[in-house]
């Protein structure tokens, strides 16, 4: 199960570091962009992201094994 926490965390490390190096000019952009938005906006977007998260997570333990 640790193996599996930072399995993921590890990926999650990947990723935001691959945005930061290959387009840091439009990760820039992003950040502006939620700026602008409201915090109930940033908050529902939040929401999604968990939830597609879980459902992921659920699909590659229960459904794809």
């Amino acid at each position: 199960m640790i193996a599996d926490l930072l399995t993921g965390l590890g990926l999650v490390a990947v990723i935001e570091g691959l945005v930061l190096a290959l387009a840091p000019l439009r990760f820039e952009d992003l950040l502006d962009a939620l700026r602008k938005m409201s915090v109930q906006t940033r908050r529902n977007i939040g929401l999604v992201t968990v939830t597609i998260g879980v459902m992921l997570v659920w699909l590659a333990r229960f459904v794809i094994t």
